[in-house]
């Protein structure tokens, strides 16, 4: 089926099916979810491809599945065991074996500014090599990397959530191509 911006199709790459949506443009990759475990399974390609020092925001509505797209990510960087949303502690910081580098699920959920976030040291997480994965980035933008991948979640239905990927920066246009090719094979 034609689209004026482009094609959209189903795809089956390892165990993952989804509609690849119309590239927006070279920095930017939007597409559809069909339910919580293939936004886990993405989030899982996502994470293989961390290497440490990367921030990725998770924006998107209450139930819109930030918590599960992290936890995927979490789980295809190494971290073993649970993955929760941080919203009461803010952030939760993980250890991989074998890795010197931590992961950090921060949730700003509660937080009202961006100098809210600043007292938390959340500053002091994108200079440590690990990997922060950030849900409810918008409530403090000033202080974030201003390179970073930024993935907007939506609600289209019960099951269906439309995830639209920004890279902002080369490191994350070059991480975007990798997960496009690793997650679609294109």
């Amino acid at each position: 089926m034609q689209e004026a911006r482009g094609t959209l199709s189903r795809r089956v790459h390892g165990g993952i099916i989804a509609t690849a949506m119309p590239i927006l443009d070279e920095r930017t990759l939007e597409f559809t979810s069909r339910g919580p475990d293939q936004t886990r399974r993405l989030g899982v390609r996502l994470g293989e491809l961390l290497r440490g020092g990367e921030c990725i925001c998770l924006e998107g509505e209450l139930g819109a599945g930030k918590t599960c797209l992290a936890q995927g990510i979490a789980a295809g960087w190494g971290v073993t065991g649970p993955v929760r949303s941080p919203t009461f502690t803010l952030i939760h910081e993980f250890r991989r074996l074998d890795s010197p580098h931590k992961f950090y699920h921060a949730d700003l959920y509660r937080i009202a500014n961006s100098s809210e976030a600043w007292a938390l040291g959340l500053d002091d997480v994108w200079v440590s090599g690990g990997v922060c994965v950030i849900e409810w980035p918008e409530h403090a933008t000033s202080i974030l990397p201003p390179e970073r991948l930024w993935i907007r979640l939506a609600v289209l239905d019960e099951m269906r959530r439309m995830l639209r990927f920004t890279a902002q920066g080369d490191r994350y246009q070059a991480l975007l191509d990798d997960f496009r090719r690793a997650a679609f094979g294109g």
